[in-house]
């Protein structure tokens, strides 16, 4: 396996390296360091976000930075000032036993008197927004003409947001013979255009197919009515315990309404977006980085200096206007060689904005229904089981009191007591969504091609095969991953999926009717596995009309009157939005995250 040494790094930045735990290159730093050590070629770089391009284009200039000159030697470029300070910061940890090096972020936002006098100082490197940097150049106190190295982090983005004519000054001042590096996650044609203009032969090279999207994320989509969107994000975050999420809104406006609803609602939750002072940005990204906020809202902008690994959503509560920011908000997940799922909530009218997002990324989105009151209440009660069963005892200090404890609860056997503590909570959580009603906007989900709800409202789509398997949501079975299931088996090249239902102890999908043989085979000669149990496959009669099978195990008439009954009700209660959901902390108790919230309330049905 290649290492850092390998690729012609000296001692002090491989010391630097193992200092912060990093042992081998990702794929995008194994090619991009030796090519920009070893040639003074441009350098054009697709690298999607989260796998390591600071690295990629910094290593090989400090390998390089001539240490006894105070000159500026290299300036990147990053679209915004939270990406700026962590590119300086980054820098900063590579060269940290670099003696004399001195690394510059200059930015917007800040006293650019201070920035000056940095720069008097003699500074190697400088990381600085298009803005900012136009105006120090502007007051001739920053000099590029003696630069080596220019560095375009984030291209698409910066063009994105109109930075095109600071771009172009910066590049004008720039001498010809510089070494021009330019990283994107995607290559739209006005970024291939400032290749063209601004490059000379640049070397090209990739991590990852361009202009796709991430193996390790998966893309589902909740369709709704616009008045039940924030209804829907709320139980996509309640059926979710674990949730630690960014949410994504197009304006700032809209990013502090989501926020301060969710706050208000009592979830661990804050905004970032320009209109707050750089002290409460910074307040608020610690603060997540640290989780001790379970879900950020943002504005595409406001995110990009934002370097998390660990997020296990990210929710588009309203899809961007341009199609290339999907790909940006959804590789803020499945990071670090971990999976992610990304999240967008539709209208029915929005519904065609996914199949050129879907071109772009090359996945499909899976159409998944919004999460009943009874799949969260299940979520949340077996939360709570596992917190109980792995919460550590201090023997010492509950000790004194176990005594009076056991006289108070003599007479109840071990099921009594369990029935009892067990419904301490799940009584609450079944008061709280009683007559919860369905959320999905069922009438344009019907009979609309591969959109479907779980309850049968779907296309007869004569050209697909149904499959039963026998795992369902007891085996933590979901949508995406059955569809990653389904793909480990590499039955065909972009085999067309259509519904999938997920049941709770079974669950069905719908494959191309022409890889019958082919799927039963792949299954059986792989010997699939999910979650440590065997897998089994086989070919199922499709149902026609009625209801397809959406009740657990296969319910009862009984079952389907009841939910009959909840839909007659559902008409006569107030609106959800009155309801705070289960996705983050109680008012008398703790969040996963340890922290309290008092404001949360709920209201008396």
């Amino acid at each position: 396996m290649t290492t850092f040494k390998d690729l012609g790094l000296n001692e002090n930045i491989i010391k630097a390296l193992t200092d912060l735990g990093y042992e081998n290159p990702t794929e995008i730093q194994e090619k991009a360091i030796p090519q920009v050590i070893a040639s003074k070629a441009d350098l054009k770089a697709f690298a999607q976000t989260g796998t390591g391009k600071t690295a990629a284009f910094g290593l090989p200039i400090l390998e390089q930075i001539d240490l006894n000159s105070k000159d500026t030697q290299a300036i990147i470029l990053s679209p915004t000032r939270e990406l700026a300070l962590q590119i300086a910061k980054n820098i900063e940890e590579f060269s940290k036993y670099m003696k004399g090096f001195s690394v510059a972020a200059v930015y917007g936002g800040a006293s650019i008197e201070d920035q000056i006098r940095k720069l008097k100082k003699g500074v190697h490197i400088i990381v600085g927004t298009p803005g900012r940097t136009v105006d120090l150049i502007k007051r001739k106190q920053l000099k590029l003409s003696n630069i080596q190295w220019l560095v375009l982090d984030e291209a698409d983005e910066m063009l994105n947001m109109g930075f095109k004519d600071e771009l172009d000054k910066i590049l004008e001042v720039t001498p010809k013979e510089k070494q021009t590096l330019l990283f994107s996650a995607t290559f739209p044609r006005e970024v291939e255009g400032i290749a063209k203009n601004y490059m000379y032969k640049p070397v090209e090279i990739t991590s990852g197919e361009k202009n796709k999207g991430s193996d390790q994320v998966s893309h589902q989509y909740y369709v709704v009515s616009e008045r039940n969107r924030y209804n829907a994000l709320k139980r996509i975050a309640d059926v979710n315990p674990d949730i630690y999420s960014i949410i994504f809104c197009r304006t700032r406006r809209e990013t502090q309404e989501i926020a301060d609803k969710l706050i208000k609602d009592g979830y661990n939750a804050d905004a970032l977006h320009g209109d707050l002072s750089q002290a409460q940005r910074d307040s608020v990204m610690e603060k997540f980085r640290k989780k001790h906020l379970q879900i950020l809202v943002a504005t595409d902008v406001a995110a990009r200096g934002l370097d998390v690994n660990e997020l296990t959503h990210v929710i588009n509560h309203k899809l961007p206007d341009q199609i290339e920011s999907y790909t940006h908000r959804s590789g803020r997940t499945g990071r670090a060689g971990k999976v992610g799922i990304s999240i967008a909530i539709v209208t029915s009218r929005e519904k065609g904005k996914l199949r050129p997002i879907e071109r772009l990324i090359g996945k499909q989105f899976v159409s998944t229904p919004v999460p009943t009151g009874k799949e969260i209440c299940q979520n949340q009660l077996l939360k709570l089981i596992d917190k109980v069963h792995d919460i550590k005892v201090n023997d010492i200090e509950i000790n004194g009191f176990l005594p009076s404890i056991y006289e108070k609860l003599e007479g109840l056997d071990r099921e009594e007591l369990i029935k009892r503590f067990v419904s301490l909570e799940f009584n609450t959580f079944l008061s709280y969504y009683q007559n919860a009603p369905d959320l999905n906007d069922s009438d344009q989900m019907r009979g609309s091609g591969r959109d479907s709800d779980t309850r049968g409202k779907r296309r007869d789509d004569e050209n697909m095969s149904r499959f039963f398997i026998n795992i369902g949501r007891k085996d933590n079975l979901n949508p995406a991953r059955l569809i990653g299931l389904i793909n480990d088996q590499k039955i065909a090249k972009n085999i067309e999926i259509g519904q999938i239902e997920i049941l709770d102890t079974f669950s069905f999908f719908e494959l191309d009717k022409n890889y019958q043989a082919e799927t039963i085979d792949s299954f059986k000669q792989n010997g699939a596995e999910f979650e440590g149990r065997n897998v089994n496959v086989e070919i199922t009669e499709k149902k026609r009309s009625g209801r397809s099978g959406g009740r657990r195990d296969g319910g009862s008439s009984s079952d389907r009157g009841d939910r009959g009954g909840d839909r007659k009700r559902s008409r006569d209660r107030k609106p959800e939005g009155d309801f705070s959901g289960f996705g983050r902390k109680r008012p008398d108790s703790k969040s996963a995250f340890g922290s309290t919230d008092k404001g949360s309330k709920r209201r008396k049905r």
